[in-house]
C-alpha cells in the first residue's frame, strides 16, 4: 500500500473525514485507541429548523476503554430516536427518497457494540459515494506504543509510503522527523469545507456528512 489514513471511527462523521478517505488507498480506523467521552465517536449534528442538534449515543463506559470495548446503551431507545429525527429534518430535502433506505437500513439494525455501528455507518455512505478505499482496524495490526509512534508504527505495518493526516492533532504532536527516516512522506489535509443549498435557512458547516447526502 502506498498512501495511508488514519482515524478514529466516528458517529455519522463529517465531509472532511470521508476526504480522508477518499484520498487513501488503505484507510486505518483506529479502534484501540481510547475512547473520548464528549467526542465524536458517539454523537454529531444534524440540521434542523431552527438550527442543528446533536445526536448522541447513550453508551456504557467504565474506566478508560479502548473504542472498540464501548457496548451502546440500548435499553433506551437511542436508535428509533435518531432514526425519528434524521427523516423528520430532512424530510423536505431533494434528496430524501435517495438516502432514506439508506438511513433506515443501518437503524433497523441491532447492534452491540459502537464500533460496529460506527463501521456499518462508514461503510454504508462509502458505498453511496462509490468510495473503494480498502478500510482495516487497528486493533488487527497489534501495535502497542502511543500518539505518534503508533502512528508511525500503523504505517511500517501496513507498508506506506504516504501519510494523510489532519492538522488538529498533528501539527503540535505527530513527530515528522521519524517518518522521514522510516521514508514516509507526511501530507497535511488541510480541508476547505464546501458551502452548498441547505434546508432550514442560512449555511452551516460541519454537519454530519448525511446534510450533504440528503440535500
Amino acid at each position: 500500500m502506498t498512501t495511508v489514513g488514519i482515524h478514529q471511527p466516528e458517529y455519522l462523521p463529517w465531509l472532511g473525514f470521508f476526504k480522508k478517505i477518499m484520498n487513501s488507498e488503505l484507510f486505518v480506523l483506529l479502534d484501540d485507541a481510547q475512547f473520548r467521552k464528549k467526542g465524536w465517536q458517539n454523537r454529531n449534528r444534524i440540521r434542523i429548523k431552527n438550527g442543528t442538534t446533536l445526536l448522541s449515543i447513550p453508551v456504557h463506559v467504565h474506566s478508560y476503554p479502548k473504542i472498540n470495548e464501548v457496548t451502546i446503551d440500548n435499553q433506551k431507545n437511542w436508535s428509533s430516536r435518531h432514526q425519528k429525527s434524521i427523516l423528520f429534518n430532512y424530510a423536505n430535502a431533494p434528496f430524501f427518497d435517495e438516502i432514506k433506505d439508506v438511513v433506515e437500513s443501518i437503524f433497523n439494525k441491532n447492534f452491540e457494540y459502537l464500533v460496529e455501528l460506527n463501521t456499518e455507518i462508514i461503510k454504508s455512505i462509502m458505498n453511496v459515494l462509490d468510495i473503494k478505499t480498502k478500510v482495516c482496524f487497528s486493533s488487527e495490526l497489534n501495535i502497542l506504543k502511543k500518539g505518534s509512534d503508533r502512528v508511525l508504527d500503523i504505517c511500517k505495518a501496513v507498508h506506506a509510503k504516504n501519510y494523510i493526516t489532519g492538522t488538529f492533532w498533528a501539527e503540535s504532536n505527530l513527530q515528522i522527523e521519524e517518518f522521514q527516516k522510516a521514508n514516509i512522506d507526511v501530507e497535511f489535509q488541510k480541508f476547505q469545507h464546501p458551502t452548498y443549498n441547505q434546508i432550514h435557512g442560512k449555511f452551516v458547516p460541519e454537519m454530519s456528512i448525511i446534510d450533504l447526502l440528503f440535500n
